[in-house]
């Protein structure tokens, strides 16, 4: 997800939306990839799953008051933030979280 990206395929998005805020020089979050990837096949279409690069998008993450990083997850449904998970943290902790939408 990029700036231009970021309103049509998360805020208008159909159902939940998980949006992983990372940057590439973040070890945390280069660790906590694959298990994104596992949840995004995990849940197939629901919530859809998209990274953000705070980097390359870095007034997106100063508009939603992302400090740290990895902010592995940010539930977005119609427009409004629901959650998030600030850290690298187990699976099973960002799979409650993600229940909790479906």
């Amino acid at each position: 997800v990029t700036d231009a990206t970021w309103e049509s395929l998360v805020l208008k998005a159909d159902g939940p939306v998980l949006v992983e805020f990372w940057a590439p020089w973040c070890g945390p979050c280069r660790m906590i990839h694959p298990v994104i990837g596992e949840l995004s096949k995990q849940y197939d279409v629901k919530p859809k799953c998209f990274k953000l690069s705070t980097d390359d998008s870095p007034s997106i993450a100063t508009q939603y008051g992302i400090q740290s990083i990895p902010t592995i997850m940010m539930i977005f449904i119609n427009f409004e933030k629901k959650d998030a998970v600030i850290g690298s943290v187990p699976k099973t902790t960002l799979t409650a979280n993600i229940e909790k939408f479906l």
